[in-house]
């Protein structure tokens, strides 16, 4: 049986050798939030293989480190990629960091993801802030004997994403003219996308978006009780009556050109947490 406590101090312990910062707000830089990784004052810098336990990411445009340092001089950690269940790794294992920066200190976390737009009113490159999501994957990070260090045996999940939050993105997306929507996200395990039936079903359900992540860490952030702030970029659109191939280096390059508009929001919610 894993020893959750023992192994996030072992990780903690490898980054406080290092680094002696108490982080505020954890960030998952999932695609995206590039720039915000560069506005970082970086103190340290580990790579997933330095940290004990952690995962090694292989996804597709996810660099794999752990930075360490000051936001207009507050501290925050920040991962550089994210780790999947389609790549293999358990639910535990994918939101072990998120229970590595919240023993540093952070009590909010931040998270960013490429998704496929399902909301007929959204287009490609559009921003969604996460009001709400359904879990499909298939798993949660929770099942097993809870550790009452960590948690609640039974989170509640009323408001997972941090209303307060939500409603400062999406005002600081209308002063800066960017296109965002309030949305639920629906997660699912991947790796292929999905069928024009799985769409419809989908969006039946009452979903905006779909994507491959992004849901474990928010469960594991809830039941730390963490503050929540999530964020999509619709790559691509899941519409099945005009479906048509998915093109990863476009979705890449869609991720990459809303990163500005992304970063900016972030940046913002940032400084309001610094003052």
């Amino acid at each position: 049986m894993l020893n959750i406590p023992q192994q996030i101090q072992d990780a903690v312990a490898v980054i406080r050798n290092r680094w002696a910062g108490v982080p505020k707000v954890g960030i998952i830089l999932g695609t995206g939030l590039g720039g915000v990784a560069r506005r970082i004052e970086t103190e340290a810098m580990f790579s997933y293989e330095e940290i004990p336990h952690f995962p090694v990411s292989t996804a597709t445009s996810h660099a794999g480190n752990l930075i360490c340092g000051k936001f207009q001089g507050m501290d925050v950690v920040a991962m550089e990629g994210r780790f999947h269940a389609y790549e293999g790794y358990s639910y535990q294992q994918i939101t072990f960091p998120v229970r590595v920066m919240k023993a540093l200190g952070a009590d909010l976390l931040i998270v960013s993801n490429a998704c496929g737009g399902m909301n007929p009113q959204f287009r490609q490159g559009d921003l969604m802030v996460i009001e709400d999501h359904i879990n499909l994957m298939g798993g949660n990070p929770l099942v097993g004997i809870n550790e009452d260090s960590l948690g609640d045996r039974f989170p509640d999940m009323c408001e997972p994403y941090t209303r307060e939050l939500v409603d400062a993105a999406m005002e600081i997306a209308l002063r800066n003219g960017i296109v965002a929507h309030r949305g639920v996200y629906v997660g699912v395990l991947g790796p292929n996308l999905e069928t024009r039936a799985e769409y419809r079903f989908l969006r039946a359900i009452g979903a905006d978006v779909v994507g491959m992540s992004t849901i474990p860490e928010v469960i594991v952030a809830v039941h730390s009780q963490m503050r929540v702030l999530g964020l999509s970029i619709v790559t691509d659109m899941a519409l099945p009556d005009a479906l048509k191939p998915a093109n990863v280096e476009e979705i890449i390059a869609t991720a990459n050109a809303a990163e500005p508009k992304l970063s900016q929001i972030v940046l913002e919610i940032l400084e309001r947490e610094a003052k």
